[in-house]
């Protein structure tokens, strides 16, 4: 890669809102920082979509002992679901060493931080929109999640 083409990343770059960029090839490697502090995103996760008037008839379906329940499980009357509002990698404490944000039973107010989901390098910090109860933590720590993959099961109070 020569100069030109460095420069013409380092402008590409300065003409968005990105703050880090990375490339890798087979001979060269291309790291461009933007600021000095990282920056945290605070995303709250997306409202939930209304429920269907009028729902088809469900066969119930049994699963092996032992195996988790689908996060389209049905939902109890006061029960939610939080989704990722992006794909990432979701963690459930700010570093390994650290306790989680929440454990199943935790009461949370509105604001208060449920986990992070990282993209691209970015903590995007996932905030509960309600006080509420949890339910279930559907994720494990460091599992890759697509955009509006259940995070958590929560009950509103």
């Amino acid at each position: 890669m020569d100069i030109k083409d460095i420069k013409t990343l380092i402008k590409l770059i300065s003409d968005t809102d990105i703050s880090e960029f990375e490339m890798e090839t087979d001979e060269d490697r291309v790291f461009i920082k933007r600021g000095s502090e990282p920056e945290i995103i605070h995303v709250a996760a997306p409202a939930p979509a209304p429920a269907v008037a009028q729902a088809a008839p469900v066969t119930p379906q049994v699963a092996p002992e032992g195996s988790a329940p689908p996060a389209e499980a049905v939902l109890g009357d006061k029960q939610e679901r939080v989704a990722s509002p992006i794909v990432g990698t979701f963690y459930a404490a700010p570093s390994p060493e650290s306790d989680p944000y929440v454990k199943v039973g935790d009461v949370v107010d509105s604001g208060q931080t449920l986990c992070i989901v990282e993209a691209m390098k970015l903590m995007n910090e996932i905030e509960a929109e309600f006080k509420c109860k949890i339910v279930e933590i559907v994720k494990t720590n460091a599992e890759p999640v697509e955009y509006g993959d259940v995070l958590f099961i929560v009950e509103r109070i």
